[in-house]
Parts: structure tokens; C-alpha cells; sequence
């Protein structure tokens, strides 16, 4: 048994999400967003790098040493598997654990809005879960995925950085990609994912220009993309994904995208009103003709009204502030949070009388 297992035993104890230890610090746990420290003396740069390279293969050692950055999972067994990220900063050596729960939740066990089971029935396009980081989208993705596993018969490839929920073969065959381990990047595993007959492909995050033109050119080509990125609100992704181009390629890009964009899944962790753990306010944004229009003409800045005007259970469309305003209604969250995440604080007038 590895020392470093004994403080991520605690982490599992405590039901929090990650461990931090970081040369120059005590070691810290995540619980419900906050970081709290653990009873221990400060880590100098040498005990930090005798509890880190105790669990790294020489390869990972030698590849860490070489890059100065490094992303693994790390499993222990019979407790629980762990997204790991070392780094060198101006104090020394870094790790941070992130906790993988061993069970795929489903949509409804995550309390997530059932109109993201919609977008496992589509048959081609690209969706995007974005959200800042340690919001949960890879958790919102492992849901949406496992509804795809449940209701129907599909190769389903994923490509991650590292491999974060292990699926089990249902009704789908599931093909789990690593880069690094199994493929070189991103952009090479989606090149050959082509060629293996995939019904469906989860990219674990669009880094760059070419791993995003490649989902493009899959969800044309009649592939479904799930995909990540770090932007905060549905008309935000739009932008981004278009500015990420050269001037002389952003047309084709809007046209590109006004087809294959089947919906933008945004969202932020709040805490409970029980203080208890944390939930997701979920916005919706799904694909439809007046996207495209807006999409295509340039016109990015009216989403947020068409999603105002088609909320509703039937389209399954919601803004960021009427996920936050319904978490209050429901007692879910206290209304404080929630004026603190919302974009239109007007809205939410009432409660910041109170």
C-alpha cells in the first residue's frame, strides 16, 4: 500500500471530491466545493515527491521528469479510482486527486432536467457539456452516455485524458480510449475513429483548432459527438467554438456548425440548501432551425432570447436563471447562492429582499 492511499482513504471517508498535496502546503481536501485541511504538517518539496513517485511507473516518472506536467488515473483496489494531475510550481512538486465514483449515475439519480435523455436518441450532430472546471461535466457526459448504454445498440468510442468512468458493455459496445496510452492525441484517436464504424464519439475536451474541425467533419459525416468545453453559458460556446478559427475560415465554420450543433449542455455546481452536498443548475440550449438562422448570420447574441421564449418541458430548453430560480422554488438551494451564480440578477429581486 502506497502512503499517499492512506490520505486518499480519508478523502473517500469524508465523501469529499479531491485531495491536494502540494509541496509547501498541508494537504487539503475539496468537500462541497470548499477546501478544508487535513490534520498534518506542511509537505516540503521532498516528502512530496517521495509520496507522489511512489505510485508512478518508471515510464510515467521519466515522462513527468521530461514534460513537467502529467495526467493518469490511479486505482486502488477495492477503494476507488482517482484522475491525477502532478505539476511542478515555484514551491516544488504537486499532485491533485480527483475521486471517479466506481458507479455511472444515471440522469435522474444525478437530478439532472430529463431532457438530456433526448440527445442520447439522436443519430448524428455534436453536443457540448460546458461549464467551468470541476462543475461535473464529465459526470453529466458518463449520465448521458449510460442512457445511450441502456436504450440502445450502438459502438459508442470514447477519448479521454485519462479515462475517468469505465462503462460496462449493456446493450453498446463501448470502445474507452486513452491518449497517451492508447493513441497520441485527440486529434489522431478521432482521425482513426472513423475508420473503427462508431455510432457514437465522446471527446473528453476540444483543446485546439484541429481536434475541434475533426468533430465537426464526424457530426457531418453522421457520427453523434459528446464533447467538453470550458465556457460558461450556451451563446458563450457558440462564440468560442467560431473565434477559435482564422478570419477566413469562420464562415464555413458558421455553416458548418449551424447543422451539426444539436445542443449545449451549460452548467454550474451549487451548493444545497442543507449544506449537505452540491447540485447542478443546468441551462439547455437544443438544436433547432432558428439556431442554425442565428448561427449562420451571425447573430449569436439572440440564443439567450430564443431560449427564453422556448422554455418549456415540451422542447426541453431552460435558461442558466430559470434553472437557479426553479432550485430555489423547489427549496433545493438557498436563494443567496443562486443570485451569486445568476446572470440576470433582476430576475431573482424578490429574494434578494428577503
Amino acid at each position: 500500500m502506497a502512503r499517499i492511499d492512506s490520505f486518499l482513504q480519508l478523502v473517500l471517508e469524508q465523501q469529499a471530491s479531491d485531495l491536494y498535496l502540494i509541496s509547501g502546503a498541508q494537504p487539503m481536501i475539496r468537500y462541497n466545493g470548499d477546501l478544508v485541511p487535513i490534520r498534518f504538517r506542511t509537505i516540503t518539496d521532498t516528502e512530496a515527491r517521495k509520496f507522489l513517485f511512489e505510485i508512478l511507473t518508471p515510464a510515467l516518472r521519466e515522462k513527468f521528469e521530461r514534460i513537467r506536467d502529467l495526467d493518469f488515473p490511479y486505482e486502488i483496489p477495492g477503494m476507488g479510482r482517482f484522475r491525477v494531475n502532478f505539476f511542478v510550481d515555484s514551491r516544488g512538486i504537486g499532485g491533485v486527486f480527483r475521486i471517479i465514483p466506481a458507479k455511472v449515475k444515471s440522469i435522474d439519480e444525478l437530478a439532472l432536467p430529463s431532457a438530456l435523455k433526448k440527445f442520447a436518441f439522436l443519430d448524428n450532430g455534436l453536443v457540448l457539456v460546458t461549464g467551468p472546471s470541476g462543475c461535473g461535466k464529465t459526470t453529466t457526459l458518463a449520465a448521458m452516455i449510460r442512457e445511450l448504454n441502456y436504450r440502445r445498440k450502438k459502438h459508442i468510442i470514447t477519448i479521454e485524458d485519462p479515462i475517468e468512468y469505465i462503462h460496462p458493455n449493456v446493450q453498446c459496445v463501448l470502445s474507452q480510449r486513452e491518449v497517451g496510452a492508447h493513441t497520441r492525441s485527440f486529434a489522431s484517436a478521432l482521425r482513426s475513429a472513423l475508420r473503427e464504424s462508431p455510432d457514437v464519439i465522446l471527446v473528453g475536451e476540444l483543446r485546439d483548432i484541429e481536434t475541434i474541425s475533426l468533430a465537426m467533419t464526424c457530426a457531418e459525416t453522421g457520427t453523434l459527438i459528446f464533447g467538453t468545453l470550458h465556457t460558461q453559458s450556451a451563446g458563450k460556446t457558440v462564440d468560442r467554438i467560431i473565434d477559435v478559427f482564422p478570419k477566413d475560415a469562420q464562415e464555413q465554420i458558421r455553416t458548418m456548425l449551424s447543422i451539426t450543433l444539436k445542443g449545449v449542455v451549460s452548467q454550474q455546481l451549487i451548493k444545497t440548501a442543507d449544506r449537505a452536498g452540491r447540485i447542478a443548475a443546468v441551462e439547455i440550449l437544443m438544436g433547432s432551425t432558428a439556431l442554425g438562422n442565428m448561427i449562420r448570420e451571425s447573430k449569436t447574441y439572440q440564443i439567450n432570447t430564443l431560449m427564453q421564449a422556448g422554455e418549456s418541458e415540451k422542447t426541453g430548453m431552460q435558461t442558466m436563471d430559470r434553472a437557479l430560480l426553479k432550485l430555489i422554488r423547489d427549496g433545493i438551494v438557498r436563494a443567496e447562492d443562486a443570485v451569486n451564480l445568476a446572470y440576470d440578477r433582476t430576475m431573482f429581486a424578490e429574494y434578494a429582499e428577503d
